[in-house]
C-alpha cells in the first residue's frame, strides 16, 4: 500500500466533509476525517491516502472562511497532500457573496496556482452538470427546492454566474464535446489562458463515465474543487498511477453494542419524509417547541428525560416546513433560533455520551456539527455508507462508538431505520 496523502481535503461543514470522506473510501485510499486541523496526527505512519478536515465555513464571514480554509490547506499540503480539494455541497450552497469563490480564490492565489475545476456534481444523487447548468432530479437548481432554502436560497442554475458573482477570476464551459476531446481541451485552455491570470473549468458531468474522465483531464491539477461525486474517480485514478489495488478497503465494523441517540435539524424536503416514515414506522418522535426553547420553557435536559422514558428507538427534531421556520425566525432572528437549537443538540450530545449512548445518528449539517462539537474531539475512520455519502465513522479513540451523520438532502426514506440497523448488533 503506498502511503502518499494524494488527496488534502478541506470541506464546509462536517456532514459534507464525512460526504467527502466516504467517496474517497470507495476508491480504496485509506482516508480519515477531522474535525479542525488535527494536533497530534502523523498522517504517514498511518497510512492516509486521503485526509479531510472538516470546517464550519459554509455560512462564516467571507474573510474568517477564507483564512481558515487556506490554514487547513497548508497543513494538509506540509504533511504531504500532494492535490488539495475544496469540497462544497452538491447543491452550490452559498450567498451571492460567498464563501465559495472567495476560498477558492484564496486557494490559486495562497498556492500560486494557475486554475482549478468546478465539480459540484453527485449523480447517484440526482444533481448534474450539464452545458453548464446545475441540475437537482432534472430540474435546474434555481427551480429546485433549493430556491427556499432558509440560509442560502439559489438564485440562479448557471454554475458559471454563480461562481462569477462571488470570484474575482472568469469561469469556462467544457462541454462534453471538448471534455472528451484533448485537442479542443488544449485549444480551448490555451485561448483561457492568454488573457486570465487565475480561471476556473465548469466540465459537464452527468455520470461516472465523465468522473472519469474528468479525473483523466484534470487529475493532476494542484487545486480542485467541488462535491463529492468525483472524489471516487480521483482517487482510482492516483492508485492506478501508483499501481495500486482499486476498490473498497480499510473498512471498520460498522456495528456496536449500546443505545442510539436519533437527531434530526434539517428542513429538507427529505428529511421531513424520513421523520414521516420513521414515525408512521411505530417509533416514538418528539418535536422541539421553538417557542418554549426560546423562552427558555423547554431546556435539553427536559428533552433528555423524554427521551429516556420513550419505549424503544425515539428521535428527537426541530425540523419544520419552511413557511413554519421562516416565520420562526423572523420572530427570533435566524442567528439567535439556529445557534439556540445547536445548542441544545449539543447538550443532547453531551448527556448521550455521558449516559453511555455510542450510536450517534443525525440528519442536517448544522446539527451534525453541534454534534461533534458535543463529543470527545477525534479523528474519524471513514466505514461503509448506509446511503451513497452518508458513511458509517468510528472514532479513532473510541473505537465503541458509531456515527452516522447526514446532510439533509440524502438519503431515501428509511434513512433513520437503515442507519439504526447498519449500526447495531
Amino acid at each position: 500500500m503506498s502511503n502518499k496523502l494524494f488527496l488534502g481535503i478541506v470541506g464546509d461543514d462536517f456532514t459534507g466533509s464525512s460526504d467527502a470522506a466516504s467517496f474517497a473510501v470507495k476508491s480504496g485510499l485509506k482516508t480519515m476525517l477531522f474535525d479542525g486541523i488535527p494536533s497530534d496526527i502523523d498522517l504517514e505512519k498511518e497510512g492516509i491516502q486521503a485526509a479531510v478536515i472538516a470546517l464550519k465555513s459554509r455560512m462564516a464571514p467571507v474573510a474568517e472562511a477564507k483564512e481558515q480554509s487556506l490554514a487547513a490547506a497548508k497543513w494538509l499540503v506540509e504533511h504531504g497532500a500532494q492535490h488539495i480539494y475544496s469540497k462544497y455541497c452538491s447543491t452550490f450552497d452559498s450567498t451571492p457573496k460567498g464563501n465559495i469563490g472567495p476560498i477558492l480564490d484564496n486557494f490559486l492565489e495562497g498556492f500560486e496556482a494557475k486554475a482549478s475545476i468546478i465539480c459540484p456534481a453527485l449523480p447517484v444523487n440526482g444533481r448534474i452538470v450539464k452545458d453548464g447548468i446545475l441540475y437537482i432530479n432534472g430540474v435546474p437548481l434555481a427551480e429546485s427546492p433549493m430556491k427556499n432554502h432558509p440560509l442560502t436560497p439559489m438564485w440562479d442554475s448557471s454554475l458559471k454566474n454563480l461562481m462569477e458573482a462571488q470570484s474575482s477570476y472568469k469561469c469556462f464551459n467544457v462541454p462534453h464535446d471538448v471534455l472528451y476531446d484533448e485537442e479542443k481541451l488544449k485549444a480551448l485552455i490555451k485561448n483561457i489562458e492568454k488573457d486570465n491570470e487565475h480561471y476556473y473549468l465548469i466540465p459537464d458531468y452527468e455520470n461516472d463515465t465523465d468522473a472519469s474522465q474528468i479525473a483523466k483531464v484534470f487529475g493532476d491539477m494542484f487545486i480542485q474543487s467541488g462535491g463529492s461525486g468525483v472524489l471516487t474517480a480521483l482517487g482510482e485514478y492516483y492508485l492506478k498511477k501508483e499501481g495500486a489495488t482499486l476498490g473498497v478497503s480499510h473498512i471498520p465494523n460498522s456495528k456496536t453494542d449500546g443505545k442510539a441517540l436519533l437527531l434530526a435539524g434539517s428542513c429538507s424536503v427529505a428529511t421531513q419524509k424520513q421523520i414521516k416514515t420513521f414515525k408512521e414506522s411505530g417509533n416514538q418522535v418528539i418535536k422541539i417547541d421553538a417557542h418554549k426553547l426560546m423562552s427558555g420553557e423547554l431546556t435539553a435536559k427536559d428533552l433528555w428525560r423524554d427521551y429516556k422514558s420513550a419505549k424503544g428507538y425515539c428521535l428527537i427534531y426541530s425540523t419544520a416546513p419552511a413557511e413554519e421556520v421562516a416565520a420562526l425566525q423572523k420572530q427570533y432572528g435566524t442567528e439567535k433560533l439556529a445557534h439556540k437549537i445547536e445548542l441544545t443538540m449539543n447538550e443532547l450530545t453531551k448527556l448521550a455520551f455521558a449516559d453511555g449512548f455510542t450510536r450517534f445518528i443525525v440528519a442536517g449539517g448544522e446539527t451534525s456539527g453541534a454534534v461533534i462539537k458535543g463529543l470527545p474531539q477525534d479523528g474519524y475512520v471513514i466505514g461503509e455508507s448506509v446511503a451513497p455519502g452518508v458513511p458509517v465513522m468510528v472514532p479513532s479513540k473510541h473505537p465503541n462508538v458509531r456515527l452516522v451523520l447526514k446532510s439533509g438532502n440524502f438519503g431515501d426514506e428509511y434513512f433513520f431505520e437503515k442507519a439504526i440497523k447498519m449500526t447495531g448488533e
